[in-house]
């Protein structure tokens, strides 16, 4: 059965970036799209049927018109028109996908990523999720992964090698530690706690990379190991990039519901398109 991808369709230019990368990652790994349209909002007031008539026409309209451009770069396509809570909808429909994707209206530095919404179906898909931004123009190469040496980075860290292994592209491998924190009066640290650090945090990222070599012969990794916020190193080397990859927490009842400071605070500034996987 091929992989199906599954896409967030909305009447937006963030919609329309996601329903383009979806068909190009589709139509590379012969996987097939569900577009899903959602039209919520209805509280069954006096007149608010004729409201959710035209809606429900429009989006039907949208789901065609999204339908074709997937067709033209020939992947196969269905589409699904929905009543109700866009955020259960598109997680419940996650739930027999390889892949769900959702558009981004990220405006710069500091801009926000979609509102909680995004964050909310991030953090409780049943697949890894893929955020495609509005990307500033400029040529964008590798793969860039969060590794900390976690059941959940070990996940990232496979969908990562998978990915820039099927693109031709270098794989960025990134580690960061951070000192402990001490009161202000203590403004240095010992010269050997923080060169223990660097080669305690080389030392996990190896083991975690351990054996890459053996299932990807030609993919190219770069080991990059700093000290610093690591949401903010993944987020700079991410900016050149074609894809970055980060966990989530995902495991239990409530613990899907979580998503982990560092994704987002890198899916709030969204560099590149980004996949997080549980």
């Amino acid at each position: 059965m091929d992989a199906k991808l599954v896409v967030g369709v909305k009447d937006a230019a963030a919609s329309h970036r996601a329903v383009e990368w979806a068909s190009g990652w589709a139509r590379k790994r012969g996987a097939t799209i569900e577009l899903v349209a959602v039209v919520g909002g209805a509280i069954g007031v006096i007149g608010e049927g004729a409201v959710v008539d035209t809606a429900l026409e429009h989006a039907e309209e949208l789901l065609w018109r999204e339908a074709a451009r997937v067709r033209e770069h020939g992947v196969a396509v269905t589409t699904r028109l929905e009543r109700g809570n866009p955020v259960e909808i598109l997680i419940a429909a996650s739930s027999d996908a390889a892949l769900l994707v959702i558009g981004s209206d990220y405006r710069g530095v500091g801009g926000p990523f979609r509102g909680r919404r995004g964050i909310r179906i991030v953090a409780a898909a049943h697949c890894p999720v893929v955020v495609v931004p509005e990307l500033e123009p400029g040529e964008r190469s590798g793969v860039v992964v969060g590794i900390d040496g976690s059941e959940v980075s070990e996940a990232a860290l496979a969908f990562a090698a998978a990915e820039a292994d099927r693109r031709g592209t270098e794989l960025i491998a990134v580690s960061v530690w951070s000192p402990v924190a001490v009161p202000l009066e203590f403004s240095t640290y010992p010269e050997d706690y923080l060169a223990n650090m660097q080669t305690a945090t080389e030392e996990m990222q190896a083991v975690a990379l351990a054996g890459l070599a053996s299932d990807y012969p030609d993919l190219r990794v770069r080991r990059v190991v700093e000290s610093g916020f690591p949401a903010s190193v993944i987020a700079a080397r991410g900016r050149s990039a074609e894809l970055v990859v980060l966990g989530s927490h995902g495991r239990g009842a409530f613990a899907r519901f979580l998503l982990g400071s560092v994704s987002e605070e890198v899916l709030a500034r969204l560099p590149t398109v980004t996949a997080v996987v549980r």
